[in-house]
């Protein structure tokens, strides 16, 4: 973490120098005090009382600027750590692969990059102020009392043994609870998240009820591991106030028995010291504070580090020259399995060839891999056995970057933004001028209903879309792929929500406009792949058949069987 602080390291430095100003300050005005009771006070002595007055203002105002210039210099350190530690773990995050941020879960990873930067930045802003002023004020108390008198010094010393053992005793207790607060708050964000995510199934099954008894839930158990904390904490303070008075009222008594035994201190002194006792006592309720804050952050710092130091499984190749781009696709002996499937593959000794400018249609039931396999091309997972060829190189070789810049995917859901029409299918290529854009919605068959729309390519899209349908959200997730102009588009069932004629559109389109594209299509309904240059027939992870539409109705059962049921279905209907 230290390393995000190095830029900064001149304001690091500035902010305990004026600190330590400010803190002199404060230690000098007891000092004073006790000139004006003894020499201005008890002597009838106004001119001193004035004069001392005068300066003690003079250096409170001092004090105060200090302390003002400590708090500039120690939050721009600090929102500066805390922004860059932020844009650390968010730019991490981005480059997880799919199987870690299914580790980690989306509620926790907002929690990390939110609640837990922000408890590590107070944490930094608190080291350069109050651990330091603290620390001060306990070291320069002990040694200012010291030159009031020894024998006061040493009943505070006796009273910090218990002070010790009351911090340590809680922070431990407390430390275990605090990492469970913060897996609280993941659990709550989690059900959140999911709940806004699908506020619409959820009304459509009027699951309010239960979906409320789900975030009220994992909310009660975030409220009782906060009240364990906090209950545990809340005897801290008044034992430690117990220590702190005893010590006070023990310094007021040994103070009035010298003074009654006709000894040489002076009230001034003695009022001087209680101020110092209280500093000194003062400053460990501030450690016993920071302690407290420093165990819970720890926590923080701990869930921080899992995501920066949790190793990128997939990551960039070495192969830096660039080869022919033809968007031919092999499978090699493919095999894949999940890393949460106990080894189980989900794709089974996948072998088969796309040549550029080649439409490969997959078939088969729910659950057969075909999502698992179009996967692999763009490295979502890599493969378990066997290998993957882009234009004759390893899918492995290539930077991902590289690799995912030569495909397009459109995905089974399609994700949109809130932002215009125009800028959610410009995503893929930001430099794309109108004309481009609107060149593309044409191809996927988008363009006459965003031109319906109040404001054209310039219509905002609410959060996820939602103020479109299915349909229109698949047709603009196309355009979008579409615009990229790369050399490989695969479509994961993609077309679902639209009906059998606007398909066609689109795939006649798509063979007019774009020849050379290679393109793989997942779906479900053999009349939107009939037409392919070749379809796979895809079974318990397994190609079983592979042909065109006339070849595969020849000498495949499953495809025949798939077939007879669509036609009856459509009969049906």
């Amino acid at each position: 973490m230290l390393k995000y602080l190095k830029k900064y390291w001149l304001w690091c430095i500035l902010a305990p120098i004026f600190m330590l100003g400010e803190v002199a300050m404060d230690l000098i005005q007891p000092d004073m005090m006790k000139e004006i009771v003894d020499d201005g006070v008890l002597m009838g002595n106004l001119s001193v009382v004035f004069s001392v007055g005068i300066r003690m203002i003079l250096l409170v105002i001092l004090g105060g600027v200090c302390g003002m210039l400590c708090g500039v210099f120690a939050n721009y350190a600090a929102q500066h750590f805390g922004n860059d530690l932020r844009k650390s773990v968010f730019d991490k995050i981005m480059h997880l692969s799919f199987q870690q941020t299914d580790k980690f879960s989306t509620g926790s990873l907002v929690t990390r990059l939110t609640n837990d930067v922000t408890q590590i930045q107070n944490v930094v802003m608190m080291a350069m102020r109050s651990v330091v002023r603290s620390s001060l004020l306990f070291a320069g108390g002990i040694i200012m009392l010291f030159r009031q008198s020894p024998k006061f010094a040493l009943i505070t010393f006796c009273g910090l043994p218990f002070v010790i053992f009351i911090v340590t005793f809680f922070m431990r207790r407390a430390s275990k609870l605090f990492s469970l607060v913060q897996k609280g708050l993941d659990g709550v964000n989690n059900v959140m998240q999911e709940d806004v995510a699908g506020a619409r199934v959820v009304k459509a099954y009027v699951k309010e009820k239960y979906e409320l008894k789900r975030f009220d839930k994992a909310n009660d158990h975030l409220c009782n591991i906060n009240l364990k904390v906090q209950s545990l904490l809340a005897y801290m303070g008044p034992l430690m106030n117990i220590v702190l008075n005893s010590c006070v009222v023990a310094v007021i008594l040994v103070g009035g028995f010298t003074v009654k035994d006709g000894g040489s201190i002076t009230p001034g002194e003695i009022m001087a010291s209680i101020t110092y006792v209280a500093m000194i006592l003062h400053g460990v309720m501030f450690i016993a504070n920071i302690f407290q804050t420093f165990t819970r952050a720890k926590a923080s710092i701990e869930r921080v580090d899992q995501v920066l130091n949790d190793r990128i499984v997939i990551s960039d190749g070495e192969c830096t020259e660039q080869n022919t781009l033809s968007g031919e696709i092999e499978f090699k002996n493919v095999s894949f399995s999940y890393p949460s499937s106990s080894g189980k593959n989900a794709l089974e000794d996948i072998s088969f060839t796309v040549k550029r400018g080649e439409t490969l249609a997959i078939l088969g039931a729910t659950g057969s891999g075909k999502t698992s396999l179009v996967n692999l091309i763009p490295r979502f997972y890599d493969v378990t056995q066997g290998e993957i060829l882009v234009d004759g190189v390893n899918v492995k070789d290539y930077t991902l970057e590289d690799l995912r810049n030569r495909i397009a995917t459109v995905l089974q859901k399609s994700e949109l933004y809130s932002r215009s029409i125009a800028e959610n299918i410009s995503f893929s290529n930001p430099e794309a001028d109108l004309w481009d854009i609107k060149r593309a919605a044409e191809i996927a068959q988008a363009d006459d209903f965003i031109c319906a729309t109040p404001f054209g390519y310039h219509t905002p899209v609410t959060e996820g879309g939602h103020s479109l349908s299915g349909g229109q959200k698949q047709r603009i997730s196309i355009a979008r792929a579409i615009l990229k102009k790369s050399e490989i588009l695969i479509f994961d069932d993609a077309t679902s929500a639209l009906d059998l004629k606007t398909e066609a559109d689109l795939y006649a389109a798509l063979k007019r406009e774009c020849p050379d594209i290679t393109k793989i299509i997942i779906a479900q309904r053999i009349a939107s792949i009939k037409n392919a240059d070749r379809i796979a027939v895809l079974e318990n992870g397994r190609i079983t058949a592979m042909g065109t539409h006339e070849e595969l109705m020849e000498k495949s059962e499953i495809y025949n069987e798939i077939y007879c049921s669509q036609l009856k279905e459509e009969a049906k209907n």
